[in-house]
């Protein structure tokens, strides 16, 4: 198949891809993107025109036939629709079928071809990193959703990320904010062999098109209008319709979300080891509402006030009052998470690692530091607040640094600077496995929370 099939599929989806370029090209220049303008008919020529194309595309890709169950309603009905799950590049099949427009990353508008023809149905991009652009993306999805139909239906993925399609995460807010009607749709691909986001780029492609048939099932579930108790939380709007999606598609709900795929792939000497704290501790953080508040700067600050207390232990009032947040179930979830003695006093400097650490779980290394800046006196971090920290950053419990200290010569076997770890981690690139002790360490070819290996 890879000496026969493949090129030959591979260059007709090529060639239509790039035959699709021009009419998109053409329909979008001049376009405003805050106005929609009375369609001519050259402009449902070139929308039609767009829809053949694309489907001899997929045609050409192995997708021969496409199963499509229920009935997909009009925008005046239900303005959005939410798709799930998201596993595969060719969940833009009903995308390229239907026309809707779709939430995406800003990125993909600069893709060669592919991001004309995702201009061409109008999206609302959103910039992940940027707090100003998700409040932006959402005020411009209701202003969509609350036309009457005179926009176009936004197709939206509310799990926000791709999954290997063995259970539905966590659904992002944006598509039930507006607290209109929307329509779940599940996508099925039925096919023996399972192609996911999961594997290379290049390796997708090329399975895909060396697969004689790739079979695939849209359903259009029945309109899911929210209470009004679901208005006023979009939350439990989205856990609903999650609810009735998984039970559609005979899946498990799995409490994770985009953000806690980050904790759960961390890499690098100081990669977490085991997730199930962190990501616990990381939910209920989110339902504090501090998920925005994590940025860089917030950090700084806390860490600062945080070092002011010297190691004081805080009440869950005390912590309550650190956070300018109520005493809540939640708050007192968080609290009992650091209450090491059991006499319901914590150190705040442990929180705020914590928080560091499942905010930026791919720079390990900045969490490091700033731990530092919370416990350093006259420029060391004595051996127990290290342990301490490590114990947090990695997920484990009870830390041994006897190879680490026996190992720095010259140093002080009680207190390191940052500078002197920071070297040594640099040097041993298998520091974790090499130079900790904790508990259920594992000594033969250690494996985290990702599955990698020390080889790895």
């Amino acid at each position: 198949m890879s000496v026969t099939v493949f090129p030959v599929r591979l260059l007709l989806v090529s060639f239509l891809m790039l035959l699709g370029w021009p009419f998109a090209f053409a329909a979008s220049l001049g376009r405003s993107d805050y106005v929609i303008e009375p369609q001519s008919w050259w402009m449902r020529f070139i929308d039609l025109s767009l829809r053949v194309i694309m489907r001899a595309m997929w045609f050409c890709g192995g997708f021969h036939w496409i199963k499509v169950k229920g009935k997909r309603a009009a925008a005046s009905e239900a303005p959005i629709l939410t798709v799930a799950p998201h596993s595969s590049y060719f969940d833009a099949i009903p995308i390229t079928m239907t026309m809707c427009s779709i939430l995406t990353k800003l990125e993909s508008r600069s893709i060669p071809v592919w991001g004309t023809l995702i201009s061409y149905i109008r999206p609302v991009f959103v910039f992940r990193s940027d707090q100003d652009s998700r409040r932006r993306t959402v005020e411009e999805i209701k202003r969509r959703a609350r036309s009457g139909g005179e926009w176009p239906q936004i197709m939206i993925f509310p799990e926000g990320t791709c999954t290997n399609r063995s259970g539905l995460i966590l659904f992002k807010a944006g598509a039930f904010i507006p607290g209109l009607p929307v329509q779940p749709v599940v996508l099925r691909y039925p096919n023996k062999l399972v192609i996911t986001l999961l594997s290379s780029r290049f390796k997708i492609l090329w399975l895909t098109l060396c697969q004689p048939h790739n079979a695939m099932e849209i359903e259009y579930l029945p309109i899911y209008s929210p209470s009004a108790e679901e208005k006023e939380s979009p939350a439990l709007f989205a856990t609903n319709v999650r609810k009735i999606m998984a039970k559609a598609l005979e899946l498990p709900l799995v409490d994770l979300s985009f953000d806690d795929r980050e904790i759960s792939l961390s890499r690098g000497p100081l990669r977490i080891r085991d997730c199930s704290s962190l990501l616990q501790f990381h939910q209920r953080v989110c339902r504090l509402g501090l998920r925005a508040g994590r940025t860089g700067d917030v950090l700084e600050e806390q860490a600062r006030r945080a070092r002011k207390l010297q190691g004081d232990g805080l009440s869950l009032e005390g912590f309550a009052q650190f956070l300018n947040l109520p005493v809540t179930d939640t708050l007192t979830q968080v609290h009992s998470l650091f209450d090491q003695h059991g006499d319901g006093q914590i150190d705040v400097r442990l929180h705020v690692v914590a928080l560091s650490t499942v905010h930026r779980p791919l720079r390990s290394m900045e969490t490091l530091k700033l731990a530092f800046t919370m416990y350093e006196e006259n420029g060391y971090v004595r051996r127990e607040d290290l342990a301490a920290i490590f114990e947090i950053m990695l997920g484990v419990r009870k830390v041994e640094l006897s190879a680490l200290f026996s190992s720095l010569d010259g140093s002080d076997a009680a207190k390191i600077t940052y500078d002197e770890l920071h070297h040594f981690i640099e040097q041993h690139p298998f520091f974790v496995q090499d130079y900790l002790d904790f508990e259920n360490h594992p000594r033969s070819r250690p494996k985290g929370c990702n599955g990698h290996s020390k080889d790895d």
